[in-house]
């Protein structure tokens, strides 16, 4: 019987010739340690250890980007390996699928640099996870908005509001015809601002504007948590009607957040707060290409992505490669919708839509919203009108010009060069 196996590509730097580094790299996160050992037979070695399938080498550069790493030398050689396991070391568990191709491998000293760039997953994965319940289409059905990207915003203050003053920001934004809004990640069940009462103040007021105007905003309330207390504000929302849940992903961990996609209730949203952590550094941790796939695998349904001119480190290509990453289909589907944010407002549109040719975005605005000059309702006004402007190919310019009630959005948050 032939096993299936899984593929992790890897951009790698290091002072030792590079095949010897990558087979280091495969007997690592396989069967092999720092020594030979009885029990490692050939047999053994033969179902179990990774395989070095490709290695494509790149540039050469003078000085280690990491510290720590060994085997001396002048140069430092940078290349792309690919790396490949039999299912059989893992099976279909996403925790030691995750120790396998990241785990102790970024502590050999043979590497200089090391990076998960991208996962191909293997067949079998599909009939053993279900993936997002909702994604696009379903969180599109759940908000009845079609064709167009979901306009969001975030409540702020992001933390000392009660739930009464939560509630009135809340009737001002559906009243001013917002699709999505939600909790910041730092707001979870604080003493000032209990989870339950939130959520009563809240859907009371999403309910009864639902009741009379037939449209149902999703409000994503952040449930992170514990797994028992998360396992109860997700139950506290679907009783109260809610339709989504967020859950930070990097906090809460793979199996929490796979353990409540699994009940799948509500959409998840899936705040990747401490992402920097993982990526920011070019030669170590994970590219977004991999880390959406895993938690895709695990059933979020919405991610964010940063966006087009943020106010964070990330470049505009990064954000467009993890757009596109997240509308690539996974096992043939799996689709999940990207959270465009961070210091956006309208005027990035038309950038956005230019760069990725996608209305299939949560778009999310906080200040851009809130601190309109016109008010909330005007700036859920101005960003639909500036993707109008952006799908039909204006530049911010000439959008300004053909619009001009976007003459306040870009007075007040475009950028003076």
């Amino acid at each position: 019987m032939i096993m299936e196996r899984l593929l992790a590509t890897y951009l790698i730097e290091t002072a030792m010739p590079v095949e010897r580094a990558a087979a280091v790299l495969a007997g690592e996160q396989s069967s092999g340690t720092f020594v030979a050992v009885p029990g490692e037979t050939e047999d053994l070695k033969q179902r179990f250890a990774a395989r070095v399938e490709r290695i494509q080498p790149l540039e050469v550069v003078d000085a280690p980007s990491l510290p720590g790493s060994r085997g001396g030398g002048e140069k430092y050689q940078r290349a792309e390996v690919v790396v490949s396991w039999s299912v059989e070391n893992f099976g279909h568990n996403l925790p030691a699928l995750v120790s396998t191709v990241q785990g102790n491998l970024y502590e050999l000293s043979q590497f200089s640099g090391l990076k998960l760039m991208d996962l191909a997953l293997p067949p079998s994965f599909a009939a053993h996870f279900r993936g997002p319940k909702f994604g696009i289409s379903g969180t599109r059905r759940l908000t009845g908005v079609q064709q167009r990207p979901l306009i969001g915003t975030i409540i702020k203050p992001s933390i000392g509001l009660t739930p009464a003053q939560t509630a009135g920001l809340v009737a001002t934004l559906v009243e001013a015809g917002i699709d999505f809004i939600k909790d910041d990640e730092l707001m979870a069940n604080p003493p000032h601002s209990p989870l339950d009462a939130r959520v009563d103040a809240v859907m009371r007021v999403i309910n009864d504007h639902a009741q009379r105007s037939g449209r149902k905003v999703m409000y994503a309330f952040n449930i992170s948590d514990e797994l028992e207390p998360m396992r109860r504000h997700y139950d506290k929302v679907v009783r109260a009607g809610g339709t989504c849940a967020m859950v930070s992903l990097n906090s809460v961990g793979l199996a929490g957040v796979k353990s409540i996609c699994d009940l799948g209730a509500l959409a998840i949203h899936g705040h990747r707060n401490g992402w920097g952590m993982q990526n920011r550094h070019p030669l170590l941790g994970v590219d977004f290409a991999a880390y959406q796939k895993l938690w895709r695998l695990a059933g979020v349904d919405q991610i964010h992505v940063n966006g087009i001119g943020n106010k964070f480190w990330e470049s505009d290509d990064s954000v467009v490669h993890s757009i596109e990453s997240c509308l690539e289909p996974l096992l043939g589907g799996y689709p999940i919708l990207p959270v465009v944010s961070s210091g956006q407002w309208g005027g990035q549109a038309p950038e956005t839509y230019r760069r990725t040719g996608t209305v299939d975005l949560l778009y999310m605005a906080g200040g851009g919203i809130l601190a309109h000059p016109e008010g909330p309702a005007a700036g859920v006004r101005s960003l639909r009108q500036w993707w109008e402007a952006a799908v039909e190919g204006l530049s911010q310019a000439e959008a300004a010009a053909k619009y001009p009630a976007l003459r306040a959005s870009l007075d007040k948050f475009g950028r003076k060069n």
